[in-house]
């Protein structure tokens, strides 16, 4: 698992992250609409906002798999899907550098380390007071969210049985929600890419869980 900071982060970006963290979590805590809760507060910085939501994120959504991932082996789960109709494959600057299939314990490995090293580097999360984001930073941001939403894909079609054995379905929801709500407000993920769990909502679990209305 990962540290819920990013290990580069200086006091003053602690001390950002943890008061936007606080305001963040107050308003999800005080029975706020999570439309509401997720809108970019008064007076912040969008990149600061986002900032804080994508090393939230990441950790949580991490949590969620490491509760499954001894169920997800290369045997169970040969190809990172969601369902027959959605395949997931995995590409990057250094070794996959065209999409390739893998198992999806392979990839949920691939993308949690990849997300590590974008949240570490200082060219892309500053690290001291006065340093802007980079030109590119939501559309870096954009990308992160769009590989964290195949997690739950993934979870969702494949391993949510385990959820509910292990009592974690009510968690995974919320998260979900909140994530789902944060990306669509402000227009982090494509619309296309929610398909999945739009056609999954019609299915498996009851109706609304996944897709807020």
């Amino acid at each position: 698992m990962y540290s819920a900071l990013p290990k580069s982060y200086s006091l003053y970006n602690v001390f950002l992250f943890t008061r936007l963290h606080k305001k963040a979590q107050a308003s999800l805590s005080s029975g706020v609409d999570l439309r509401a809760a997720v809108a970019l507060p008064h007076g912040e910085d969008l990149n600061d906002w986002v900032a804080v939501h994508v090393v939230d994120f990441f950790n949580r959504i991490n949590l969620i798999y490491g509760t499954v991932c001894e169920f997800c082996t290369e045997k169970s789960c040969p190809v990172m899907s969601g369902g027959p109709r959605y395949e997931y494959r995995w590409q990057d600057d250094h070794k996959y550098k065209k999409p390739t299939a893998l198992p999806a314990p392979k990839y949920m490995n691939l993308l949690m380390d990849w997300i590590e090293v974008q949240i570490n580097n200082e060219d892309i999360f500053p690290t001291s007071m006065g340093i802007p984001f980079p030109k590119n930073f939501i559309q870096i941001c954009k990308k992160i969210i769009c590989r964290l939403f195949r997690v739950f894909v993934h979870v969702y079609i494949h391993h949510f049985d385990r959820m509910i054995l292990m009592g974690a379905e009510a968690h995974v929801n919320t998260c979900y929600k909140h994530f789902y709500y944060f990306s669509t407000e402000l227009n982090l993920i494509d619309r296309k890419e929610l398909e999945p769990l739009v056609s999954q909502d019609r299915g498996f679990v009851p109706k609304g869980t996944l897709v807020p209305m």
